[in-house]
């Protein structure tokens, strides 16, 4: 079904290369750049709060383990409401919805800013805070519905370069907030910038975006797609990668000014670098996957990870800052790469397993874009649970042992399970089949290889 007015094209094919070129590649980058604005905006009010606790002194009452739980559960919201915003792309439209969870920002956004004082009570700021969590919604309506704009062929830089205009919002919100406290500004200063960009968000995404009559409303692609194993298995890798990005993204500054005693204008100076570094590489993530497959990709930089992870540990138990925040940064920056391979594998993933059923031509492609974008509603939920994840169990270490370390030991250890999830289930050859055929109930082609994916 599609709603009345807005602008809804009823044909889209951009699988057919004249089409492609004559009409599908300009419309889609309109719609992707204008995507990228709203999500960019929507990260920030996301992450906001990963800002305002640098703000929030002694006069505010808050222990450094309120702070953590305050950061997890706006983390825990946004990853929640992943899932229905994905599926809202298909029942009112990839514009019309970008319209109205643009606007919804101004919700969290104005709240903050009338209860961001000294002597309000830790319940009201965990209430307000779950409301920035909203935020984190947009990320998944946005890949949705920009899988659906573009070809196979050039989804891994389209699908990075959305997401990673997006994630930028992370150190954007940061180097805002650097300004004003280094000006000695307070934070109904940052909060008051936000109000009108959300606005301005919310028109451009009104003028130049459109709605694909083609992404029909299916429930059955959710259930689909939840019954499919490699939903999960992609969960688990997302997780190693994403919830490590926008767990980290809330934490960095608070382990500065907790373990290392920097002050909060000394901490701003150095959190937006990672995220920032970690954002603008994600595209490159997905184009090394186009080219080399998103699996190799992935797999490489989960080794590069728990490399990262393993001089942080020896920084923390040395407290080297040093060494600690140049391995975080390059730890931020394997995220990013992460990101982008491991998006990129999805549409692979069930194209793959269209052309495993014996479809071909249309009919593949289309089973390919329906079960990819149902699923990345759920996958990008799941991962940025792991944000939720990497906040506790650094509230945990913290008030267990009074620094990161344990955390950083924990986190080690999960990567080394993502590296042998990668190779077991996309690198490692399948054993070869008896000679007397398939075994009984098994798919006939469904032992493809993902390598490539």
């Amino acid at each position: 079904m599609t709603f009345p007015g807005g602008r809804w094209i009823e044909h889209w094919d951009p699988e057919d290369e004249t089409f492609w070129k004559e009409t599908g590649e300009r419309t889609a980058r309109r719609n992707l750049y204008f995507s990228v604005l709203s999500e960019h905006i929507g990260f920030s009010i996301w992450t906001l709060w990963s800002v305002l606790v640098l703000f929030m002194g002694p006069e505010y009452g808050l222990t450094p383990a309120d702070k953590f739980l305050l950061t997890s559960l706006v983390t825990l919201v946004g990853a929640v409401v992943r899932v229905p915003y994905t599926f809202a792309v298909a029942v009112f439209g990839g514009r019309n919805w970008t319209i109205v969870s643009a606007g919804l920002l101004l919700v969290p956004t104005v709240a903050a800013f009338a209860v961001m004082e000294p002597g309000t009570s830790f319940s009201t700021f965990l209430l307000v805070g779950l409301l920035a969590g909203i935020g984190g919604g947009n990320f998944a309506s946005s890949m949705t519905n920009i899988n659906a704009f573009f070809p196979l062929r050039k989804k891994g830089w389209a699908l990075g370069l959305n997401a990673g205009g997006g994630n930028v919002g992370v150190p954007v919100i940061q180097l805002a907030a650097l300004a004003i406290i280094g000006a000695n500004g307070g934070p109904r200063v940052l909060l008051g910038i936000y109000i009108p960009l959300i606005l301005v968000a919310a028109v451009l995404a009104a003028r130049f975006m459109d709605n694909l009559a083609s992404v029909k409303n299916d429930t059955g692609a959710a259930k689909d797609a939840a019954r499919d194993a490699h939903t999960w298995i992609m969960s688990v890798l997302y997780i190693g990668t994403f919830g490590s990005f926008i767990g980290y993204s809330f934490a960095f500054g608070q382990v500065l000014t907790t373990q290392f005693g920097r002050t909060p204008l000394q901490a701003a100076y150095l959190t937006f670098v990672g995220p920032l570094l970690g954002s603008l590489i994600r595209p490159l993530g997905g184009r090394l996957a186009d080219r080399y497959g998103g699996a190799r990709i992935t797999l490489w930089n989960f080794v590069a990870m728990a490399a990262a992870t393993a001089v942080l540990v020896a920084a923390s138990m040395a407290e080297s800052l040093a060494l600690f925040v140049v391995a975080f940064v390059v730890l931020f920056v394997l995220t990013g790469l992460g990101n982008g391979s491991t998006f990129k594998m999805i549409p692979g993933i069930f194209q793959n397993k269209a052309l495993g059923k014996g479809l071909t031509g249309e009919a593949a492609v289309a089973y390919g874009r329906r079960l990819s974008g149902a699923s990345m509603g759920l996958i990008g939920a799941v991962g940025a649970l792991g944000g939720v994840a990497i906040n506790l169990a650094f509230r945990q270490s913290f008030l267990s042992l009074g620094s990161g370390t344990g955390a950083f030991v924990a986190f080690l250890a999960f990567y080394a399970v993502c590296f042998a999830v990668t190779w077991a289930v996309y690198l490692r050859r399948p054993a070869t089949r008896p000679a007397d055929g398939p075994v009984a109930g098994a798919e006939p082609k469904a032992q493809l290889s993902h390598a490539e994916v």
